[in-house]
């Protein structure tokens, strides 16, 4: 069953061990997990992020994309 609990940039940036501002920058570019928006404020749902880090899973340095 997926995660559906919603969690702040801060808590995402934690958990990837990143920056604030490395999330905006993914945001701006449409290059992290999916969020949604509640008023101005991003937030993510963990299985989403789940999904982000999966489709970024490499097995080697020279994967492409």
């Amino acid at each position: 069953m997926a995660d559906e609990r919603l969690a702040t940039g801060d808590e995402v940036a934690e958990y990837l061990r990143t920056s604030r501002q490395q999330m905006a920058t993914w945001r701006y570019r449409g290059t992290g997990p999916k969020y949604v928006k509640v008023g101005r404020r991003p937030l993510y749902r963990w299985s989403d992020v789940e999904a982000w880090l999966d489709a970024n899973t490499k097995t080697r340095t020279d994967d492409a994309a």
